[in-house]
């Protein structure tokens, strides 16, 4: 099975990075400090940001189109950020010690399938996922908190 595991794109966030706090609130956004490991996952590196780190904290739409699984939420984006991780036939470490939720998509952005699992589990329920024919992508969430935590693509 050949998959491809990505972070959002760096430039839409780039622009917000340094911005004072009026600034970032008019954006809809909020600069933090990781004050643990982990705990602040970079949507970006599909990194987590180490005690100290700032980070922007808003909310982005994972899933756009005109479906009823359109969808939006809060991420976190490291302000140390310089590029987007793309894994190719791996797991980001970063997914390895969560609880998951991985929602499957056709190519429209209407959902067939969903599950829960272990981070270390992740990599075989993508394989059981894509062998459904109409799944084009996954979306995996944090299972407990609901966020966005990546992309992934048949490779």
């Amino acid at each position: 099975m050949d998959y491809i595991v990505s972070g959002l794109p760096l430039a839409p966030f780039a622009p917000l990075f340094g911005l004072d706090a009026a600034s970032l609130a008019a954006h809809g956004a909020r600069r933090v400090v990781a004050d643990a490991r982990p705990g602040y996952p970079c949507r970006v590196s599909l990194e987590d940001a180490a005690p100290g780190e700032s980070l922007l904290l808003l909310n982005w739409r994972h899933l756009d189109g005109d479906t009823p699984y359109r969808s939006d939420g809060p991420i976190f984006v490291r302000e140390a950020a310089t590029a987007s991780a793309r894994f190719r036939n791996a797991i980001p470490g970063q997914q390895l010690s969560r609880l998951l939720s991985v929602r499957a998509y056709d190519g429209d952005g209407g959902m067939h399938d969903a599950d829960v699992v272990e981070g270390v589990a992740l990599e075989a329920l993508v394989a059981r996922l894509f062998a459904d024919a109409r799944v084009a992508f996954l979306h995996v969430h944090n299972a407990r908190r609901g966020c966005y935590a990546c992309r992934i693509d048949r490779g």
